[in-house]
């Protein structure tokens, strides 16, 4: 996590063409935190000093020459991982530099420099991470040794090089791979990005923000973008921070972050954005670094991750930078998956509500109601469907039906099936030779889903309800005084297969009556015996008088699952009850 040849992000300090130049020119500066020329006078201005440390890109360093640490730059913090906190006022040997205490008093004594190597045997116990070397050196004021100076540097050592580079690599996959197991379980955008969130926090940052394009939006390319309102999809901190958290947009709000802040610069541009908070960074108070990543995927960009960590934390590094880059490029991927797949179930949910948004018109001695529910998260939309057609003297057919699988496909078949039944109807042929002819039909169709299919003739003329089934579940019939009584019907195979081999059956249609036609998902429950399903429908006690949406009301309060993630089905219901004359 602390190489340093990773791509730099936008607003990171600039690599130096020349480090050892720089860092010699460095510890002259440092050594100078007394006087300062300017001009033609002098002027005590060690804050000025402080200022250019606190820029320079190279790691630096001070201890008085009692061995305390007095000073240390944001980039010695960064490249060692070391925190201010653990350092600021103790000695070197009650801090992690303890093994080169004995060289420091040497070096105070002597007023020679000294160095270490890290990475590789001679390494063990450094106080840096491997790939580096540490210089020590005397801070003299008035011709005498007043402290030691320490300048972390690159080691040009070949072979520790590509040690470093290959501990980089590793730790890259390993992230990689943790992420991969951990984040895109679902094809759900909000599900996807907790997951990202929770990854981040506390392993990664401090504070983890996700934002996406809404899934109407289109997403832009780099360079593009900028000024859209976003979703806020995930927030998640660690305790320290739940109290400044609370302030900003929750998940589920819409966000349009301020022009000029380092998340409007990252989703206008498409590039990482290394920076301390700024005023129009709606970032919470403690927070001291902050890191705003693209969430691109395909070459256009879905969102942003926006990572902070505190001053408990040492800030962000370009190499970091580089390193999350890779996370949030493989989280976009799981995050544009799972728009895609919100999107196109959202075409088909709308499709399906079009078609199904009102049955056909019965004869004047039928009263109809029906509904139509997408699953819980409605993202599973399936091909669910009712009719009916009004056919001669006085007679009505009642269909209800469920295309296999989910999605466009599912719901654009639902609708040619059902082109299809209105179009055999009108030969008026008996429920089981529509069935026949109907099979005849998908199954020439090599790309057609199966699909079950219930037809009920309804005749009040002649008091009958004639059935036929095609794999479907059977409807239920509500009789005032009376248990819910499931109607025993023939079944033959589902549609589309071509087997034919349909049968019917005739019950009596009497005054009061309300039959039920509904799919799978009313009573279908995983792990559960289909059988054990139907009997709960069975047992409930329906009003037979009254509205027949109160009574549709009543099956779904006492049947429907509960919202996603339980509900995994659509729910199509469809009631038919003669008309007292």
């Amino acid at each position: 996590m602390h190489s340093r040849h990773g791509k730099r992000a936008e607003g990171s300090p600039p690599a130096a063409p020349d480090t050892r130049s720089l860092a010699a020119t460095t510890a002259s500066l440092a050594a100078s935190l007394g006087p300062v020329t300017g001009g033609d006078h002098r002027d005590d201005d060690p804050d000025l000093l402080r200022e250019v440390l606190a820029a320079a890109p190279v790691a630096v360093a001070l201890l008085d020459e009692r061995l305390r640490w007095q000073y240390l730059n944001p980039a010695f913090t960064a490249v060692t991982g070391l925190r201010r906190a653990d350092l600021l006022g103790r000695t070197a040997e009650t801090t992690a530099f303890a093994g080169a205490a004995a060289a420091l008093h040497r070096l105070l004594a002597d007023g020679h420099d000294r160095e270490q190597v890290t990475g590789g045997p001679e390494g063990a116990g450094s106080p840096v991470p491997p790939g580096l070397r540490v210089r020590y050196r005397p801070l003299r004021h008035a011709g005498r040794t007043t402290g030691v100076i320490v300048v972390v540097l690159d080691d040009p050592d070949p072979a520790r090089e590509q040690l470093r580079q290959l501990e980089q690599a590793r730790a890259r996959l390993a992230l990689l791979d943790a992420a991969t197991e951990r984040i895109g379980s679902t094809l759900d955008v909000d599900t996807t990005c907790a997951e990202l969130a929770a990854f981040a926090v506390p392993g990664l940052a401090d504070l983890a923000v996700v934002d996406v394009l809404p899934p109407e939006a289109e997403p832009s390319r780099p360079g593009r973008g900028g000024g859209q309102r976003l979703h806020r999809a995930a927030v998640r901190a660690v305790p320290a921070l739940d109290e400044a958290v609370a302030e900003l947009a929750r998940p589920g709000e819409s966000v349009r972050h301020r022009q000029g802040s380092a998340a409007a610069r990252s989703l206008a541009c498409g590039v990482t954005v290394l920076a301390e908070p700024a005023p129009e960074d709606a970032c919470p108070a403690g927070a001291a670094s902050l890191l705003v990543l693209p969430l691109a995927a395909r070459g256009r960009v879905v969102g942003l991750l926006t990572l902070g960590r505190t001053t408990a934390t040492p800030a962000f590094t370009p190499d970091e930078a580089a390193l999350l880059g890779d996370l949030a490029a493989r989280a976009a991927t799981g995050i544009d998956n799972a728009r895609r797949y919100t999107r196109s179930q959202g075409i088909a949910l709308e499709l399906q509500r079009a078609l199904l948004s009102e049955p056909g018109n019965p004869h004047q001695n039928l009263s109809l109601a029906s509904r139509y529910l997408p699953s819980g998260s409605a993202t599973v939309v399936g091909g669910d469907w009712y009719e009916t057609v009004r056919l001669p003297f006085g007679r009505t057919l009642l269909a209800m039906g469920d295309v296999m699988g989910h999605g466009v496909e599912a719901a654009v078949d639902m609708s040619h099936y059902r082109a299809a039944l209105r179009d055999i109807a009108g030969m008026d042929l008996p429920p089981h030779r529509i069935l026949r002819q109907l099979d005849n039909v998908i199954s020439a169709n090599d790309s057609a889903r199966p699909a079950t299919c219930l037809l009920v003739l309804a005749d009040p003329g002649r008091s009958r309800w004639t059935l036929s089934s095609a794999g479907h579940l059977p409807p239920a019939l509500v009789t005032p005084d009376r248990p819910t009584e499931l109607l025993r019907v023939p079944t033959g195979p589902p549609l589309g297969t071509g087997l034919g081999g349909y049968e019917q059956a005739t019950h009596p249609l009497t005054p009061g009556q309300t039959l039920l036609l509904y799919t799978d998902g009313l009573v279908e429950r995983r792990g559960e015996d289909i059988d054990v399903s139907l009997e709960r429908l069975a047992a409930l006690r329906l009003p037979a008088t009254g509205e027949l949406d109160d009574l549709l009301d009543a099956v779904l309060h006492s049947l429907a699952p509960p919202p996603a993630p339980a509900a995994e089905d659509d729910i199509a219901l469809l009631a038919a009850r003669p008309k007292v004359r």
